[in-house]
């Protein structure tokens, strides 16, 4: 394909598909044809509309074969040539602006072969358009090539008619040595992507998810360019093999080729200055801007690519920022951030709400004879400045890591944990719970920040932003239980306790009301090295995770009862109470039961499901269903924290004190947050930039007038009344009852 071939000049502008790839009857526009969606009306020219045209500087290599309607200005088209099938839509005497670029309607000093022009389209020196359909009011200036091959696929991984399996395009996703690759297709959601990679294990899984893929490709050869109605393209070089939807705006780029483009008036893509596109599908709403290389690649919807950013056979979920740096392999869910300078991913799955700091290095030591790694981060991952994590690790939700060189593989399943280094001491250490017991002012403002920036017009899905869900709370469960076990054997180190004894002679002095004089507490199994892992502050972690947990469950309890009658809630109890707690699965940012998970894709296994639009539907379906879910799981949670039910004694009584005790934490909560932000305003080190408070006030703001926090003191207040409302109403029911 590297020789130049040459042809006679007559065949300029046909044989666009090859005729072995033509059905009986068809010809090489028979997909245009089927592409066309608007009716219009084309007939020949007129001896005086094509003397006009001559007389304007253009030539036609048959001018049979421009078609044009009734509403044709011969006038507007300058210093043009065309060939093959040119067909021109509507035309007026009228100018397009946008943005302070204004351009006459029709067609000037450009090249146009084989193409579909909808109405009032403005196409000035554009160097060669071959083989594209332009809707309505599209504005394309100074670009250098707009080209279609008969085999184009939009970014699509499909294969058509003539190649080979070998020649699908697929996206080497959560490892290196591209055994979780899958097929990207326009609508693929990070939770497809992320069923797709897991269950490598099952082959028939594996089968079904690649035909319910290339079912929804047409293997035909022979479908044209589209860029949508009201489109705007300029100051560009090579654009191929796209499908572009309505008013996107695209300036300055190098190249982009093999790309679907998602756009529309009320979600608009804009592709800027210096970017180079290959091979990838971009979402609705997105922005990518300013010397940024992607090759295979999904950008989802309302996410942004910028400042030379690097994005490799990834996959970036919605609402995301990447800037400035490079991304390879990488699975992430939707709500990540990484835009600062040189950090570096590659090889991740990671699960969304996360932020990754400048210098941070994920993934890039590996540890075998191959690059075949991998990283699992659960939601709301932060490495901090200059950390780098060697392949293979995995992190719990709220995984915070300070700044240093982590030599070793880590398996931290303690979430809202600060891992750091000793190194005067060569050791790690741990700190679980740390969120909410030292900056709960930056955790709890994650879940109103991520819900504010989920500019998704179609929320299909519900992701799941609260820091205390299902995930969350089964994780600090996990939580205690590594705690309990590395107490027990840290205090009764010198007799060889069993892990069930440890946990259970761990559990009875974490238990205790007055703090125990614990000593170190070293942990097993978080780090590959021989060195000591400790947990600082093991007691005070221990039992912010049982407040939180009962927290959880007093808050959704509250949630309900504002909405239903306490009689119906008691049913529901009553229901409950002998049952177990849910497992649940972060699915591209949505949580599902994973017994319920499972029964899905046991039936696409068979046949059942047989579609990505019904397993979207279900996805649709587990989020209308998902508040009873997290609600049932918050009640079975605390029922399992306390007990059980036997322990708790009437509901009634119970109910009441988990009600007023998650008031309390809410309280606590409420000093923990406005607390930890003070800091920033009494600290000597922050202050010494200001002259004074009043200036430290215009610049920062003044905590006063915090919008966070005063909603925080807010919502006490209503929880507060609601409280007292609730407390009336039980109380006359139990009389009424006894």
């Amino acid at each position: 394909m590297g020789k130049v071939q040459k042809k006679a000049i007559t065949s300029f502008g046909y044989g666009f598909v090859p005729p072995e790839y033509l059905q009986p009857g068809e010809t090489e526009y028979s997909r245009r044809f089927e592409q066309q969606t608007v009716d219009a009306s084309y007939r020949s020219l007129t001896e005086t509309e094509k003397q006009t045209l001559i007389r304007n500087g253009n030539q036609a290599t048959d001018w049979d074969m421009l078609l044009v309607t009734d509403r044709f200005l011969p006038e507007q088209i300058r210093n043009s040539s065309f060939s093959g099938l040119v067909r021109i839509g509507d035309m007026s005497p009228s100018v397009l602006e946008h943005k302070s670029l204004e351009l006459p309607v029709g067609i000037y000093d450009s090249c146009v072969v084989s193409c579909d022009i909808g109405a009032d389209v403005a196409i000035h020196k554009v160097n060669y358009l071959a083989h594209f359909i332009l809707e309505r009011e599209v504005m394309l200036s100074s670009v250098h090539e707009m080209v279609t091959s008969s085999a184009a696929k939009f970014g699509n991984g499909a294969i058509k008619e003539g190649e080979e399996e070998s020649q699908r395009i697929v996206l080497e996703l959560c490892n290196e040595n591209g055994k979780r690759a899958v097929t990207a297709f326009e609508g693929m959601q990070a939770s497809d992507a992320y069923l797709w990679t897991r269950f490598r294990d099952d082959s028939v899984l594996q089968r079904r998810f690649q035909e319910i893929t290339d079912k929804r490709f047409d293997k035909r050869r022979g479908f044209y360019s589209v860029v949508g109605e009201g489109t705007v393209i300029k100051n560009s070089k090579i654009i191929k093999d796209v499908r572009i939807g309505a008013h996107a705006y695209i300036k300055g780029v190098n190249k982009i080729k093999n790309v679907a483009v998602n756009s529309r008036i009320d979600a608009m893509t804009q592709i800027g200055e210096g970017c180079e596109l290959v091979n990838g599908i971009i979402g609705f709403g997105c922005r990518v801007f300013y010397g940024v290389k992607a090759v295979r690649f999904v950008l989802s919807s309302f996410s942004q690519l910028k400042y030379g950013a690097r994005l490799i056979n990834s996959f970036l979920g919605d609402n995301s920022t990447i800037s400035c740096c490079e991304v390879l392999n990488a699975l992430i869910f939707p709500a990540h951030e990484q835009h600062h300078n040189n950090s570096f991913l590659c090889a991740a799955l990671v699960k969304g709400q996360s932020n990754m700091a400048a210098g941070a290095t994920v993934g890039s030591n590996h540890n075998s004879r191959g690059a075949d790694g991998e990283i699992i981060a659960e939601r709301g991952f932060w490495p901090g400045l200059c950390v780098s994590l060697k392949h293979n690790s995995r992190f719990a939700s709220y995984t915070l890591i300070v700044k240093g060189d982590f030599l070793y593989e880590l398996d931290v399943r303690l979430p809202f944990s600060l891992v750091s280094l000793d190194l005067k001491n060569d050791r790690l250490v741990l700190v679980p719970g740390y969120w909410f017991l030292y900056n709960a002012y930056a955790l709890m403002r994650n879940t109103d920040k991520f819900a504010a920036r989920d500019n998704r017009k179609l929320k299909n899905q519900y992701f799941e932003y609260d820091v205390l869900a299902p995930d969350t709370v089964n994780e600090m469960f996990v939580g205690m239980a590594l705690i309990e076990k590395a107490v027990g054997k840290s205090i009764y180190s010198s007799e060889q306790l069993s892990d069930g004894e440890a946990q259970e002679r761990g559990r009875a002095l974490l238990s205790r009301e007055e703090k125990p004089e614990l000593g170190e507490i070293f942990i097993e199994g978080v780090e590959c090295s021989k060195r000591p892992v400790v947990i600082a502050k093991a007691y005070e972690a221990y039992h912010v995770y049982r407040r939180m947990i009962a927290y959880y469950a007093g808050t959704e309890i509250f949630k309900a009862l504002s909405s239903m009658p306490f009689e119906e809630f008691a049913l529901l109890l009553d229901q409950w109470k002998d049952g177990s707690r849910a497992t649940f699965d972060n699915v591209g940012g949505q949580l599902v039961d994973t017994e319920a998970l499972n029964s899905i894709l046991e039936r696409l296994k068979v046949g059942e499901i047989d579609s990505w639009e019904e397993i979207h539907a279900w996805y649709h379906d587990a989020s209308a269903a998902y508040p009873m879910a997290r609600l049932q799981h918050a009640v079975v949670s605390y029922l399992e924290l306390m007990g059980g039910v036997a322990v708790l004694g009437d509901e009634v009584d119970w109910l009441l004190l988990l009600l007023q005790e998650t008031l309390k934490t809410k309280k606590w909560l409420y000093q923990q947050i406005a607390g930890s932000r003070e800091k920033d305003y009494t600290n000597p080190f922050r202050k010494m930039v200001y002259a004074n408070e009043q200036e430290m006030d215009i610049v920062v703001g003044s905590l006063k007038d915090n919008a966070f926090i005063n909603k925080q003191a807010q919502e006490c207040a209503a929880m507060e009344e609601e409280l007292s409302r609730l407390e009336k109403q039980i109380i006359k029911l139990k009389k009424h009852v006894e």
